[in-house]
């Protein structure tokens, strides 16, 4: 499509292939690393250190996709591209659930239940199965009504959003792109039902049932902004805290850590310390419940890893610490009980109340998690979103 950005990131990615995907990668002699996750689980997948963002959508979108893991001494100095990937996840999982939605309601439509009476070997339901080739095929002649249908949705919808005073200019044309991408994103098989009913009785109901999910899912797509923003919220809080703790090792008897985090060229010297050290924040994607999972497939679960050993000495101590003394609490709690004076706090409240507001409004499950473990000196945030 001649709007989208081709753009590479530079990020160190593991990415944890599923089924598909591992046969996908292996009937293309492609050989798998295996990774030991943050969780400290074996899986198999590829590393990627510079990459599109469009050749990560493509393979979530087919599937290929379980996790994502970034694992960094600091990620500050690559906030943007952070930002980018965690959007780039959710709305890969938008467009998956949108072309879902789409079709489940598509089979339920009059024009549809009327084909399938009238033509019992070739019924159009969850059970048709079209290979690309085929649907590719059938679709092959009838490009000018692709365009056509495609248009018919698209113009009342743009002249609702043009029309809304509401929108700033800039919010209009990242609508006007975005309800382009969800169309363009829809399967070959809803492709081939939108063509195969096109003018027909009843089209009218396919129209509604397109238009109506376009608006849908562009309010859901707003969500996107604020995990992007969270995820690197929480990741620099993180990012700081392991900071603090080695300038208090490298300067010893300063009071104010915050004076020596700040300063860029003590801020360097503690990085090249930490990255020695191998002491990284983990961040994790996972993706879906898998394609067998029923009503998981909208389901992203991000996951923040961070050694906190603060009171190392006093664990030691601790009979319990051998078995995983298991403390869960919501991310609301978690802020709320740091210690006074811990940077960004009140930061994390405010986007953490924004990104909770925001899914309540456009029905998205959401909720937050911190467990800390204290057999191994973990804390583990988690966030859970159901589409």
């Amino acid at each position: 499509m001649a709007s989208e950005k081709k753009f590479m990131l530079n990020l160190p990615l593991k990415v944890i292939l599923t089924e598909d995907g591992a046969s996908h990668f292996i009937s293309h002699n492609k050989k798998l690393m295996r990774f030991r996750l943050a969780d400290n689980h074996d899986e198999y997948g590829i590393s990627m250190d510079h990459f599109s963002p469009i050749s990560i959508q493509n393979m979530i979108l087919v599937d290929y996709i379980s996790k994502i893991e970034v694992s960094m001494s600091e990620f500050v100095s690559h906030r943007q591209e952070i930002m980018d990937l965690s959007k780039v996840i959710v709305f890969s999982i938008l467009y998956k659930r949108f072309d879902r939605q789409i079709f489940n309601a598509l089979i339920q439509c009059d024009c549809v239940r009327n084909h399938n009476r009238s033509n019992p070997g070739s019924l159009i339901d969850e059970k048709t199965k079209l290979s690309d080739k085929q649907l590719r095929g059938q679709l092959a002649m009838k490009d000018n009504v692709i365009q056509q249908a495609r248009q018919t949705v698209l113009d009342p919808v743009w002249k609702s959003i043009m029309g809304n005073a509401e929108y700033s200019p800039e919010e209009k044309n990242v609508f006007l792109l975005m309800t382009e991408k969800f169309l363009n994103r829809l399967s070959l098989m809803n492709w081939y039902i939108i063509t195969k009913f096109f003018k027909q009785d009843g089209f009218s109901e396919i129209m509604l049932i397109l238009r109506q999910a376009l608006g849908e899912y562009m309010d859901k797509s707003k969500v996107a902004e604020y995990i992007s923003v969270m995820v690197m919220e929480l990741a620099l809080n993180s990012e700081n805290t392991n900071m603090r703790k080695e300038a208090r090792i490298l300067y010893q008897g300063i009071e104010n850590c915050d004076t020596l985090i700040y300063d860029p060229d003590i801020r360097a010297k503690i990085v090249s310390e930490l990255k020695r050290k191998h002491e990284f924040v983990f961040l994790q994607w996972k993706i879906g419940g898998g394609s067998a999972a029923i009503g998981k497939q909208g389901r992203l679960q991000i996951t923040l890893y961070n050694k906190d050993d603060e009171f190392q000495e006093v664990k030691e101590n601790i009979e319990s610490k051998m078995s995983a003394d298991l403390n869960r609490q919501s991310l609301i709690d978690f802020y709320r009980q740091m210690p006074e004076g811990e940077e960004s706090t009140d930061l994390g409240l405010y986007y953490l109340s924004y990104l909770d507001d925001a899914c309540k409004k456009v029905n998205v499950k959401f909720e937050s998690l911190v467990n800390q473990f204290t057999a191994n000196d973990l804390t583990v945030i988690n966030l859970i979103f159901n589409f």
